[in-house]
């Protein structure tokens, strides 16, 4: 097995190599600065040169907001990146992970939404994950498709260390209430990748830690857990307008691992070691 994986300086690459690492794989993680996916020709000569029996891509545009207004960037990133990186596996014949997200889904209802439910982003930056999505489905035979939520990791931004940065001057915070998610550790999720490439869990799977909560439940957890004595109120959804419409439902129904309270005190543990 040789691995490689894009997005390595990324909240999930990093992790994703630690565990490769722990495993003893040979791997190699690689960032804009190594590689820039946009560029086709030099997606097909690395991915060529370096030959990988799998290929990771963590690497995206996540910037939900800026997407709406930076749209060729974000497509040229997650779709045509992923076009490329899929070209390129499908002629060395490597197996593909694609990492998508709970945004390719409308957010409608309350029920989880399951993998085979048909997509409905309200977003550019969900409509480039799906079709990024598609670019997989329809071009490589041994796939994986992860969407995943609300994710934290100790290498990067997220909303914990939003939350913590906060509450070193703020004892009191508007979080929404109503949009409803599980979190997602890239601790856990870097095993959970580990598990299904060498199990060959092919398809598209929902992988999350157990449990929903809305972002205020999330907050007042990190202070709780983190000792900090900040007041969370909650807000709605449609009184903190964003430039870019979030679901309300990222619900998902699918591979569950331990509950996020548990992930994320040790996600907290982790962080005062940092």
């Amino acid at each position: 097995m040789k691995v490689l994986v894009t997005g390595s300086n990324g909240q999930l690459g990093y992790d994703v190599i630690r565990v490769l690492k722990e495993k003893n794989i040979e791997h190699l993680g690689i960032d804009i600065k190594e590689l820039d996916i946009t560029v086709e020709e030099d997606v097909k000569v690395f991915v060529k040169n370096y030959n990988p029996t799998h290929i990771i891509h963590c690497a995206a545009y996540t910037q939900v907001d800026k997407a709406e207004d930076n749209k060729d960037l974000c497509y040229n990133i997650n779709v045509l990146g992923t076009r490329y990186l899929v070209d390129s596996a499908k002629e060395i014949n490597s197996e593909f992970m694609y990492i998508s997200t709970d945004y390719v889904f409308d957010g409608n209802g309350e029920a989880p939404f399951k993998p085979n439910d048909v997509p409905n982003p309200v977003n550019y930056y969900g409509l480039t994950k799906y079709q990024g999505e598609q670019e997989v489905i329809n071009k490589i035979k041994d796939y994986y498709i992860l969407r995943i939520s609300w994710v934290f990791g100790i290498n990067g931004h997220n909303f914990i260390k939003t939350m913590l940065k906060l509450s070193e001057t703020r004892n009191e915070l508007s979080v929404v209430s109503d949009q409803m998610g599980s979190p997602t550790y890239t601790y856990d999720l870097s095993y959970m990748i580990w598990d299904l490439i060498k199990n060959k869990k092919y398809g598209i799977n929902h992988v999350t830690n157990d449990k929903f909560c809305s972002w205020n439940d999330f907050a007042k957890e990190i202070f709780l857990q983190s000792n900090k004595n900040v007041t969370v109120n909650k807000i709605l959804t449609r009184d903190y307008p964003t430039r870019a419409l979030r679901p309300l439902n990222s619900r998902m129904e699918g591979i569950k691992m331990r509950d996020w309270k548990d992930a994320l005190r040790h996600y907290l543990n982790e962080l005062d070691k940092w």
